[in-house]
């Protein structure tokens, strides 16, 4: 059996570390994973989904909140595994540990790289509007997902899709992709292929003000922000004075020359805005400060304080 430590931490790896655990090829000796961390309005202390995996697989689990000069990293470099996986684990692994692989130290990551390097690729995979997307698998460098692809395989990014809809497929893809992987590189039959410098973007993490919806931007790129936002960290606009989530939007065939945020159509199951085009989104589902997530019927029948015509979002 080939000996393996693995390094994820979102629900994008907790099905690749599943993969894993249930071939018979291999043996996961021990999971790092970041820190449990406080969710919700109460704060409670989650385990990340990638170590409640590795509990109930009974793998033993390393949560240091710094990697670098840890115990816990001399732990996996005196297991000296065959090979150290990651996907999505949150910290840059030192050059000494990912030494301490035998055979390789790779990473799954949900982009075509070299494009969208980084801790947000899929986010902005829709949010700049592709129409596809993919996993690579690569060999691991000290510097952010710059190693050589090893391997490669593209998803559509459909209309209907958001993040957290890809997040999905694109976790079910890294698990085919990577079973495919192993044997050929444990093989050592792998020819990897480096990265073309010139084709190199980056996707860090969602700032706080990138999360704010501009209704003087085109409806299209509205509607992609909505979409790359949702599940998390969603998108945000302030409606008629008041700060409102927007989970969920549609585009509306047709023009306006209504101001940007101006209220067009509002009906008992329809609220259509004006952007920044001449065009038009509808809004689905939303959630204003202090209310729970509503349907757009829920929300019209009792929260929206406003008629058509009414410029209900501004911009300075």
């Amino acid at each position: 059996m080939t000996s393996i430590v693995f390094m994820g931490t979102p629900n994008f790896s907790a099905p690749i570390l599943q993969t894993l655990v249930d071939n018979p090829n291999y043996d996961v000796q021990a999971v790092l994973t970041q820190p449990d961390r406080p969710v919700g309005r109460k704060h409670v202390l989650t385990p990340t989904p990638v170590k409640e995996v590795a509990v109930k697989a009974g793998i033993p689990v390393l949560q240091p909140n710094k990697l670098s000069g840890s115990n816990e990293m001399q732990q996996i470099i005196d297991l000296e595994p065959d090979l150290i996986i990651t996907a999505a684990y949150g910290q840059f692994l030192p050059t000494k540990l990912l030494e301490a692989a035998q055979i390789a130290a790779i990473n799954v990551h949900a982009s075509l790289l070299p494009k969208y390097r980084g801790g947000a690729p899929i986010h902005y995979a829709v949010l700049n509007g592709d129409d596809k997307t993919g996993v690579t698998i690569m060999y691991m460098v000290k510097a952010m997902d710059a190693g050589d692809i090893i391997a490669q395989k593209e998803l559509p990014i459909l209309a209907t899709d958001n993040t957290g809809i890809l997040f999905d497929k694109l976790s079910i893809l890294g698990c085919d992709l990577l079973l495919e992987t192993l044997p050929d590189l444990i093989a050592g039959k792998i020819k990897a292929i480096a990265q073309n410098p010139d084709e190199v973007t980056f996707s860090p993490n969602i700032k706080p003000e990138e999360e704010i919806l501009d209704f003087t931007k085109s409806a299209q790129t509205i509607h992609n922000h909505v979409r790359g936002l949702n599940p998390f960290p969603i998108a945000h606009t302030t409606i008629n004075g008041v700060r409102t989530k927007i989970q969920q939007t549609h585009l509306i065939d047709e023009t306006t020359t209504a101001l940007p945020g101006t209220v067009v159509k509002k009906g008992k199951h329809e609220l259509w805005l004006a952007t920044g085009d001449s065009k038009i989104i509808a809004i689905d589902e939303l959630q204003p400060a202090g209310k729970p997530k509503m349907t757009i019927t829920a929300y019209l029948n009792g929260h929206a304080k406003f008629a058509q015509g009414d410029q209900v979002i501004t911009h300075e």
